[in-house]
């Protein structure tokens, strides 16, 4: 094999991106919600509805719009196995925003109510330095999942609800990690659309018991753009003298299918009073069904990039309690289960199991209502031996915010 093939080929191996497109579920799309652990599906007696439960809508006459965003930052502190190496963090520390919108609308006296959702399920990015030892696996992540969903909501008796509606969603994704020196960067960016659903059931058998299911199906999102390869000029020894590599800066068309996995929650909810409300929830993401993303470029040999991750859980608790004037208080408890196998790890993905505290209060008033929430993650230390650059150790902790303001008339 020639040197030029065999540097070709190893440019090929050491640009095989492990991860380019998912970044994080985000299942915070309401204060009120955020602030009781996401534990929401069985009460869902707000806008937000439309993604928690779309069932939970057929309980608001008139019209109703909420709108806010979620705040996260993040910190994830890596401590490389690589001898000589000192410990890091993630360099995009800052708040990053992921906003929602939703409205519905129902007559009164009317079995139907309507609603129009726009969220985003999947977003944020992570970004490290440069000069962190698995720079060739990965350095940046970032994805950004605008869904557009409107839902029709019947409700069919006294004490039951069903809901339904399409989904069509956008995603632009990009991958960012080194190649051989520091300056030298494999790039990937495309976007795409999606389509799927979303469906909820709600059923109140009695004024202390509520149960709810809200499902959301997979889909899958065709990422089409270009992938860019700059590297430097480099010298290789060699028995006839040293060679020289001139640099390269290529561009050129690349697409990616990549599954958007299907969810299912099951909520109840019991409210002993009108004052209190005790709600847990159990939430499925099949992320089983991602398995190997194959990257097609036009003048190059396909890359396949391996997730064959595993399904997991939120396992999610929360409290409200109402007090006079209109005022509420909320806490909540979520358990995160990891999805990310060791053997399919990647710095850019940092999944682990995880603690997630939160509180929050608002107000309602005559037409208008308020809600925030804070919220504190814990990921338990993992340890990665993986005998590649990634080999270390990884502890995340992160704080959001999250904010919504509600109308109604």
């Amino acid at each position: 094999m020639s040197l030029s093939k065999s540097i070709a080929t190893l440019l090929l191996t050491i640009t095989s991106p492990s991860m380019f497109a998912l970044g994080f579920r985000l299942a915070d799309q309401d204060a009120e919600a955020t602030a009781r652990g996401l534990a929401f599906a069985a009460t869902a007696d707000n806008p937000s509805a439309i993604y928690y439960n779309p069932a939970g809508i057929t309980q608001l006459d008139g019209t109703r719009i909420l709108t806010g965003s979620y705040a996260i930052s993040f910190r994830e502190k890596v401590t490389p196995a690589a001898a000589g190496s000192s410990s890091f963090t993630n360099t995009n520390q800052e708040f990053q925003l992921a906003p929602h919108l939703f409205i519905t609308t129902k007559a009164k006296n009317s079995p139907f109510a309507f609603g129009l959702g726009i969220y985003s399920p999947y977003g944020l990015s992570v970004e490290y330095p440069d000069n962190t030892p698995f720079r060739t696996t990965a350095r940046q992540g970032k994805i950004v999942y605008v869904a557009i969903n409107p839902v029709v909501a019947w409700k069919i008796h006294q004490s039951l609800s069903l809901a339904a509606g399409p989904s069509f969603n956008y995603g632009s994704a990009e991958l960012q990690q080194g190649v051989f020196t520091l300056g030298d960067q494999f790039h990937f960016k495309g976007d795409g659309l999606s389509f799927n659903f979303s469906a909820g059931l709600k059923w109140d058998p009695h004024h202390m018991h509520h149960f709810g299911v809200a499902y959301h199906s997979a889909t899958t999102i065709d990422f089409t753009g270009q992938t860019n390869l700059q590297t430097n000029a480099f010298t290789v020894p060699t028995p006839n003298g040293p060679f020289r590599v001139p640099p390269i800066n290529r561009n050129q068309d690349a697409s990616a299918r990549f599954s958007i996995p299907q969810n299912i929650v099951f909520g109840y909810s019991f409210t002993p009073t009108p004052d209190w409300n005790f709600e847990f929830n159990a939430d499925w993401t099949d992320w089983n069904q991602l398995n190997t993303v194959t990257l097609h470029q036009k003048h190059s040999p396909k890359i396949a990039l391996p997730f064959n991750w595993n399904s997991s859980w939120l396992y999610e608790f929360g409290i409200t309690k109402k007090f006079a004037h209109q005022w509420q208080a909320s806490v909540g408890y979520i358990w995160s289960e990891n999805s990310v196998p060791t053997d399919q790890f990647n710095p850019v993905i940092p999944d682990s199991n995880r603690h997630v505290l939160s509180a929050g209060f608002g107000k309602k008033f005559d037409h208008f209502s308020w809600n925030i929430a804070y919220q504190w993650s814990y990921g338990l230390t993992r340890t990665i031996t993986q005998s590649t650059t990634a080999n270390g150790t990884y502890q995340a902790q992160g704080n959001a915010l999250n904010f919504t303001l509600g109308y109604h008339f």
